[in-house]
């Protein structure tokens, strides 16, 4: 039994290189092509990186209404290594109004480049001798967003032709100082742009570089029809507000939202970091006039065109992944395998789930590309394994309803009992999968009320099929969002997976048939098809690698702080 396992781990080895620093991606469009005479594009740029020869989404900026010409606030945070050539491809995409998904966006176009960095150390020759001829070839011929600080490019369409849009990308490299800073602002007797209305405004706040450029920050919701908003706290690092110089400029501008693009300019003011923390040491309401030039030089009698009001400053500590695991916190691994008949005859070659003597099918490949990771955080390596779909003996009846299953020792545990019980059941259906979902939550609830982060639950299912429960299964998934818990869906087998997408919150806010929306998006689903020529490295990385954002934001939302390590040690329970 073992030698599947030992074949499928031994395809899983994979050199991972330490990550030098980590790299912000500003992004900015230029000259996208209306859609009509009436209308312009709502534009969204989707950061993809390749690994292992396949593209995979990292990231997206927000929607953008009806410009032609979009600043994204969203900052893509990316690891750099310098021994690798990193292939980024970002697309540009028209998002439809009432629809934050791809699926039925418009792709404007694309471009594509590296993050590498043509500067070379003094000892560079040394290096140069370990580097692959071609892959360094790569490395100092490619586009190079981090020697460049600044990429412009033409944004190329299908077929590869250029059109007249284009996209910059710049490139920042951040330091050490990670601190945030939770900030609020509003508004009081803001000018009055529109006739019939009032106005709709919103904030943008910039920094002021070395250069005298200036880099966009944070860009606030519009408030609708209000002279005095009050917009949402949000949360920055100090790096990207100010690159860790507390007194250098920030740019601050209101605006008036228009339906049409061409926002109406309101006022602006500028600020310092250090004069915002200090105010709120000392207890003090800081303001701001909020002045337009053009009036402050045309009319004599203009005092200002309102002011704006900071409600909040406060620094945050942002905990990263590993302090939550170096604190003593454990990922609670449980697999999920379908078991429904359309899976084919596990005793034919042609079934999904038929065992071959040494080559492992691709539940095999999946369970352990992402097991084998998982195990790693997991101290006790005891796994609860569900199977669903099948009719279980001795009465043969399926048990969807009320899911059972078998905690196993490690993956290899997994692997044997899958093995064993494939000659003792009957592949039948349905592919329910929401009371897994439930009955791994319920664990998760529990450890979500000692308010520690001691435990965060991972949730593998593997299935060849659509799941025939998607009412339900939305609705778990919102509940889920609310708990330290994240779910993995890995799709089997050449069956459509198009509606599956709906649970993966990457493609719009997945909600619940009452229209409750997902806390957090927790869900990541991964057809196996698309990794059948890539090794089973790449599909760990690709499934597990929302993983560390979604157990770091689930506790830093709840304002758990991980245990130092003194602590974990003296709470932890030794077995003789």
């Amino acid at each position: 039994m073992s030698n599947i396992y030992e074949s499928a781990e031994a395809t899983l080895g994979f050199i991972s290189s330490p990550c030098l620093t980590k790299v912000e991606l500003r992004v900015a469009c230029r000259g996208i092509s209306d859609r009509d005479a009436l209308s312009k594009p709502d534009p969204c740029v989707v950061l993809k990186m390749q690994s292992h020869g396949q593209w995979f989404e990292v990231d997206r900026t927000e929607v953008i209404r009806s410009s032609s010409s979009p600043v994204f606030s969203k900052i893509f945070l990316v690891d750099y290594y310098f021994e690798e050539v990193q292939r980024l491809r970002f697309e540009l995409h028209d998002i439809s109004s009432g629809n934050n998904g791809l699926r039925d966006a418009d792709f404007l176009g694309a471009m594509e480049c590296t993050l590498g960095q043509v500067r070379l150390p003094s000892d560079w020759m040394a290096g140069f001798l370990s580097f692959d001829l071609q892959a360094f070839y790569l490395f100092v011929c490619s586009f190079q967003i981090v020697s460049q600080r600044k990429l412009t490019k033409a944004l190329l369409k299908q077929g590869n032709t250029a059109g007249k849009s284009s996209i910059m990308v710049t490139a920042e490299e951040l330091s050490g100082n990670d601190d945030y800073v939770e900030l609020s602002f509003s508004a009081r007797k803001l000018d009055d742009k529109d006739f019939f209305s009032k106005s709709d405004p919103f904030l943008e706040i910039f920094r002021v570089n070395d250069d005298g450029t200036e880099s966009l920050v944070h860009r606030t919701e519009t408030v609708m029809n209000n002279l005095s908003p009050i917009w949402k706290s949000f949360k920055v690092s100090l790096n990207t507000l100010c690159s860790g110089d507390h007194d250098r400029e920030l740019k601050c501008t209101v605006w008036d939202w228009d339906s049409n693009g061409k926002h109406d300019f309101i006022g602006e003011f500028q600020t310092t970091y250090k004069e915002m923390m200090r105010a709120a040491q000392e207890g003090k309401q800081i303001q701001w006039e909020c002045i337009n030039p053009k009036y402050q030089m045309k009319k004599k009698n203009y005092r200002n065109s309102g002011t704006v009001m900071l409600n909040h400053c406060k620094i945050i500590k942002m905990y990263s992944f590993l302090d939550y695991i170096m604190g003593g916190c454990q990922i609670q691994f449980t697999v999920a395998i379908d078991f429904t008949a359309s899976n084919g005859d596990p005793r034919n070659s042609c079934s999904l789930h038929y065992i071959h003597p040494y080559q492992p099918n691709e539940y095999l490949k999946a369970l352990v590309a992402v097991g084998e990771i998982c195990q790693d955080y997991d101290s006790d390596k005891m796994f609860p394994a569900f199977g669903f779909g099948a009719l279980i003996p001795p009465d043969f009846k399926v048990r969807n309803q009320k899911p059972t299953y078998v905690s196993v020792a490690g993956i290899q545990g997994v692997v044997e009992a899958y093995q064993n019980c494939l000659p003792k059941i009957q592949l039948y259906g349905p592919t329910n999968i929401a009371p897994i979902i439930q009955k791994v939550a319920s664990s998760a609830s529990e450890e979500m009320h000692t308010k520690e982060a001691m435990e965060y639950f991972i949730l593998l299912i593997l299935t060849d099929g659509v799941i025939t429960d998607m009412a339900d299964t939305r609705e778990a998934i919102v509940h889920a969002s609310h708990l330290p818990m994240s779910v993995i869906i890995v799709g089997v087998g050449n069956a459509d997976f198009t509606d599956m997408q709906i649970l993966d919150g990457d493609d719009g806010i997945l909600r619940s048939p009452k229209g409750e929306p997902v806390l957090r998006d927790i869900v990541q689903f991964v057809p196996f098809k698309d990794f059948k020529h890539a090794s089973p490295a790449a599909l760990a990385k690709s499934v597990l690698a929302e993983v560390p954002n979604q157990v770091v934001d689930y506790y830093n939302a709840k304002g758990i702080k991980p245990k130092c390590i003194s602590d974990y040690e003296s709470s932890r329970t030794f077995s003789p």
